[in-house]
Formats: C-alpha cells, sequence, structure tokens
C-alpha cells in the first residue's frame, strides 16, 4: 500500500495522522524571534494569546528543497510509493521544492515512485483533499487511481472563511490599511475564498460577527449543488483560530440546513493562522466549484 504524505498546513488533528497513517513534513514559524515547527512546537492557544494579547506577529517560511528532500528520502526507506498532497502552490513555493526533491529522488532511486498532487487548497479544505485521498486508498484504490481523481475533481473543493480582525489581512496584502481601519471602526468582517488557482481572494464583506458565520452557510448552499449528498454522507471540514464556540456555531447552523451529521473542527495551526489570525472561522466542503 502506498503512502499518503502531506504537511502541517492541512491542520488535521493530531490523531487523524496517527488513526489513518498519513505522514506530515512540519512547516516552520518564527515568533518573537523563535523558530517554530517540527520537534520545537508551541502551544496553539499560547500563540493564538502572544498575537491577541501582545500584539505578536509571526513570519512563516516554505519547506525548501533539501528539507523536502530529506524528509522524502526517510519516508522512501520503508514505502517505495508515496502520494505527496501539497499546500497550495497559489499560496506557496512548497509544493514546487517538493516536486523538485520528489524528481531527484526517482532519479537517484528508480524503485521509488513518487506522485506529488497541488491540492491548491490550504487549512482544512487541504485537510479533506487529504481525507478524500485516505478514503480512496482504504477502499483499495492505486496511487495513480486516487491521484487521478483528485486532480480531475481540484476544484470541488470548497473553501470559505471570515476573519476576525482586518489588520491582519492588510499585513498580507488581502485589503488596504484605510479599509482595515474603517472596517474594524464599523464591524465589517470579509468573506473569503480560495479560487481556482489556489490563491486567497476577498468575494464579499458582512457587517458583523454573527452575519459573517452566516453567511459561510450561504456560501455552502450556492456552492453545494449535486454534492450534497455526497457531504451528507462525509464529513464536513471547520477550522478555527481560536474560536471554538464559533465554530460550532456554524457546525450547527449546516447541521440544521442541511442535515449534514459527520464534522471535524480542529483549531487552525500556526502557519495558517500567522496569516488569517484569531477570530479566524473557515468552512471546507464539496461544491460545483470554488
Amino acid at each position: 500500500m502506498y503512502k499518503i504524505i502531506t504537511d502541517s498546513t492541512t491542520d488535521l488533528p493530531a490523531e487523524y495522522f496517527r488513526e489513518h497513517n498519513v505522514g506530515c513534513i512540519p512547516i516552520s514559524y518564527i515568533l518573537d524571534g523563535v523558530t517554530y515547527g517540527g520537534e520545537k512546537e508551541l502551544d496553539w492557544k499560547e500563540f493564538y494569546a502572544m498575537m491577541r494579547n501582545e500584539g505578536k506577529m509571526p513570519t512563516t517560511s516554505q519547506i525548501n528543497p533539501a528539507e523536502a528532500k530529506t524528509f522524502l528520502e526517510k519516508c522512501a526507506e520503508k514505502d517505495q510509493e508515496i502520494l505527496y498532497l501539497a499546500f497550495s502552490s497559489g499560496l506557496s513555493g512548497t509544493c514546487g521544492n517538493i516536486r523538485m526533491a520528489a524528481a531527484e529522488i526517482m532519479e537517484e532511486h528508480p524503485d521509488v515512485k513518487i506522485m506529488v498532487v497541488d491540492s491548491l487548497g490550504a487549512s482544512m479544505g487541504e485537510g479533506l483533499f487529504v481525507h478524500k485521498a485516505v478514503k480512496m486508498r482504504d477502499a483499495g484504490k492505486t496511487m495513480e487511481e486516487t491521484a487521478e481523481w483528485l486532480t480531475a475533481h481540484v476544484q470541488n473543493f470548497v473553501h470559505v472563511f471570515t476573519v476576525d480582525d482586518l489588520f491582519h489581512l492588510y499585513r498580507g496584502g488581502r485589503v488596504s490599511r484605510t479599509a482595515a481601519v474603517l472596517g474594524t471602526m464599523i464591524s465589517i468582517k470579509p468573506k473569503l475564498h480560495v479560487d481556482s488557482e489556489g490563491h486567497l481572494i476577498l468575494i464579499g464583506k458582512v457587517r458583523g460577527r454573527k452575519k459573517s458565520l452566516s453567511a459561510l452557510v450561504d456560501y455552502m448552499e450556492e456552492k453545494m449543488g449535486a454534492w450534497a449528498e455526497e457531504n451528507r454522507e462525509d464529513y464536513v471540514f471547520i477550522s478555527h483560530g481560536d474560536a471554538l464556540e464559533d465554530a460550532e456555531y456554524v457546525r450547527d447552523l449546516v447541521r440544521e440546513k442541511f442535515g449534514i451529521q459527520h464534522f471535524i473542527i480542529n483549531h487552525i495551526g500556526p502557519t495558517i493562522g500567522a496569516h488569517s489570525g484569531p477570530g479566524t472561522i473557515a468552512l471546507f466542503f464539496m461544491g460545483e466549484s470554488r
């Protein structure tokens, strides 16, 4: 059986990786002058507290080719077939670096086969991508069959989210400083998604926190189409930036509106959280298009 590997930007719970035999390469970040990732981890609650209460602004980096090669070589010692599901190439150079490392390893070790699929996704949208691959692998699909299905359906993985603080989007160049200041003053909450090329895009604005959460569910209704039954039978994913109560509120809205019973809720990890900030709520599901 082939090995599925991804990166820490999936924001999946740690137990998910253990239970489903999925490998994960950590992406590092720097906070208050200290580099974290891998063996040195900062508790996610403390991470958000430092952002929210102390105004600390973390920075992130991508997995470089050398790191990728070292990690994949260790995996290839045990598994000759590896399916790597990567963080969106529209948001990071990680996917390209993984592909470079994979090509080098396969050239040096002809008995090893590594396929890299760009999820064009982030956070638990990338996590949902991994989840579909796990289901296919466990159902007996080959690595090639799984990669082909994921590639064919990558545009059906829908991401929609809202943030609580516009200034984190301003830092990332998503909104102007004026928009961030005025929006904060009148409680404007943005609605964003990850587009067909894997870029983070602003698609709307809502006034007030509760309305912004409801807008996520409205977007789901608009986008699901023929995938509604698929969502009911499988899991819908929700991630949050230290805002579990709001994530559960969105879950309850989805459950009430669509009859969906299966959810995985988890916090947004530091790599994504560094850019979205505390209070972010994101909803991920299968739909007709992004």
